[in-house]
């Protein structure tokens, strides 16, 4: 769904910027984990659980958001090609958002890990205890990880290059205050 207006709202691009800081934490807390078993490693432990149950209750609010309030359209001469991957890629960053904390919140429940969110409050197992599954979604949580890190990568680059080459709005349409919704269009510059 897009929208008439050429900004996200605020709420939506204060959801973004702070899931992108959510996200960046705990894909360098992932790697800090798996890469230690010094005592750092159960502090590492206890805030990777909750972080990504928070990211997921974010990214639901933020779908929510996203469905009621829609999103700028994408400019009129931007490339089929390049329309189809930003398309793309918002499907898969939401796929890896909801997915990722899923399958760990599996993972963990599949080798009877409790994941506690502070002391006091532990969520349900969602499967079985099963060592296999265990092992099989621990892989997958892995590996879709380093998807999820080249997907950022790919975003950031295609942010820049609408910033500073195309400069066609795509970027200050989640960069931009309000104030900025009545301004013209950044003119477009001969590349």
């Amino acid at each position: 769904m897009t929208s008439g207006r050429r900004h996200f709202t605020a709420f939506q691009r204060l959801l973004h910027w702070l899931m992108a800081i959510c996200i960046l934490a705990m894909l360098f807390i992932g790697v800090g984990m798996v890469s230690t078993v010094m005592p750092n490693h159960l502090t590492l432990v206890a805030i990777h659980k909750p972080l990504g149950i928070a990211i997921l209750v974010l990214v639901l609010i933020r779908l929510g958001l996203r469905l009621r309030y829609g999103a700028p359209a994408l400019p009129a001469d931007l490339p089929e090609p390049m329309k189809l991957a930003a398309h793309l890629s918002h499907y898969a960053f939401y796929l890896l958002m909801i997915g990722m904390p899923l399958i760990g919140w599996g993972m963990l429940s599949a080798a009877a890990y409790p994941v506690v969110l502070f002391p006091g409050v532990t969520l349900p197992p969602i499967l079985p205890q099963d060592a296999g599954l265990h092992a099989l979604l621990w892989s997958a949580h892995v590996y879709l990880a380093f998807a999820f890190f080249a997907l950022i990568l790919l975003h950031v680059a295609a942010a820049l290059f609408h910033a500073l080459v195309r400069r066609d709005g795509v970027f200050e349409a989640m960069a931009s205050g309000p104030a900025r919704d009545g301004a013209a269009p950044p003119e477009r510059r001969a590349v």
